[in-house]
């Protein structure tokens, strides 16, 4: 089997590995990033990963991107989109129940923190029901919280068109730790106007390919210690 994507193989093509295979799905968002980053920015980060692990392990297919997830705290803001926690955790469960007669395991990547609740249900009834399943959510020591230097570093990496440079904006550089209570109980609006939670204006494609770099190698380690070596 060659390709990593799964709704470009046929049936007989999954059937020959039948038991082998991992079902890697990327889960983004479609939310504001502030004037300068596109509202798919966390679906590009989940999907560029995914596509890492299937390069990387030749037991690994990847599903079609969930291109909307929980994004509550975002609402105010034009473009953003949201299904909720509760929406999202179902989807993703009925997703793992419908890979069981084929696939070894499912691993999740999320580009967007704000689904790591919905994450955790998950694995917690997948636990439950004996279904081998793995989420991860991209952490960067010292990164910005949103939009801010670590994002637009990334997105520039994958996708610089995308890029608005005239409409980069310094946004609030708080520590997410002393804003965290105020964004659960009003949402971003409410602590930045842009939507921006750090400094876009220091971002760079060099610093962009160096975190993605490392997030894939933390993405590749967890999956080794969760499914081990390809079968």
């Amino acid at each position: 089997m060659s390709g990593p994507a799964l709704a470009e193989r046929s049936t007989i093509d999954i059937a020959e590995k039948a038991g082998r295979l991992l079902v890697v799905v990327p889960v983004g968002a479609c939310e504001q990033h502030g004037p300068h980053l596109p509202l798919g920015t966390d679906s590009t980060v989940a999907a560029a990963l995914c596509e890492a692990l299937a390069a990387a392990r030749g037991d690994v297919v990847v599903a079609p991107l969930i291109g909307v997830g929980a994004s509550g705290e975002h609402a105010g803001f034009a473009g953003t989109l949201s299904v909720g926690t509760e929406a999202l955790a179902a989807y993703l469960t009925e997703l793992i129940r419908s890979a069981r007669p084929w696939a070894r395991g499912v691993v999740v990547v999320s580009g967007h923190g704000g689904n790591v609740d919905a994450l955790a249900h998950v694995e917690r009834v997948a636990a439950d029901e004996g279904d081998r399943v793995a989420c991860f959510v991209p952490s960067i020591e010292g990164a910005d919280a949103h939009a801010g230097r670590t994002e637009t570093s990334l997105v520039l990496a994958l996708d610089p068109p995308s890029v608005r440079h005239n409409e980069l904006v310094t946004g609030v550089t708080t520590p997410l730790r002393e804003l965290a209570a105020e964004l659960r109980r009003r949402g971003v609006a409410a602590v930045s106007p842009t939507g921006v939670l750090g400094d876009p204006t220091t971002a760079s494609s060099l610093e962009g390919r160096d975190v993605l770099a490392r997030l894939v190698a933390d993405l590749c380690d967890m999956v080794e210690r969760a499914f081990g070596s390809e079968p």
